[in-house]
């Protein structure tokens, strides 16, 4: 099998079109229906409920844990409806990656750096699949599109077949659609947004 691979030379949110795109065409190849979706304040999950209107997908969206950073989550609650009542979900999770605190180790630290070097948005993908899977949005072995980001937008998708996070050593990276071509660590990605 040969497969073609994206690559962005730059990281903007100007690659969510491009991304959403990429998506479109692979999953109508391969009979996908279910995109999970990594958006932080809602612009990527609008974007995506624009661009995918006509699709006969569902969207599964991740926004950040209640408490995440911020005192008050930064995904409006009306959008939340509004996906909901467009048919789409909108879960928010513990972000398995971000619970060293809570265990006592590095371990998720150590494993989300190690797909970082992939790319964020890679270990975002990895991350909110496995949420989704957890919250029973997605089944075990389903096939799904996961769409993440480096810091705003969207410029990594990956088709996954969906594993929880208490069966990981089932989850599977089937192809990479697009990531950026030269990722960056997570200071890096800080550094971008608050520069």
């Amino acid at each position: 099998m040969e497969s073609k691979i994206t690559y962005f030379e730059t990281i903007s949110p100007e690659n969510t079109t491009k991304t959403f795109e990429l998506v479109r065409a692979r999953s109508a190849e391969l009979g996908i229906s279910k995109f999970i979706i990594a958006s932080t304040t809602g612009a990527t999950a609008r974007a995506a409920m624009e661009y995918f209107k006509e699709d006969k997908v569902t969207l599964v969206v991740i926004p950040h844990q209640f408490g995440f950073i911020r005192k008050v989550n930064a995904f409006p609650p009306e959008l939340a409806q509004t996906l909901r009542d467009a048919g789409h979900h909108v879960h928010f999770s513990t972000m398995l990656f971000h619970t060293d605190g809570l265990y006592g180790n590095n371990t998720a630290t150590v494993m989300a750096n190690l797909l970082r070097c992939f790319s964020q948005g890679v270990k975002v993908c990895f991350e909110i699949v496995m949420m989704a899977t957890d919250g029973g949005l997605a089944s075990v072995g389903e096939q799904v599109i996961a769409i993440a980001g480096t810091g705003r937008g969207s410029d990594t998708a990956l088709v996954m077949q969906a594993s929880s996070s208490q069966e990981m050593t089932r989850l599977r990276v089937q192809e990479i659609l697009c990531k950026p071509l030269n990722p960056l660590n997570i200071e890096e990605v800080r550094e971008q947004l608050n520069p």
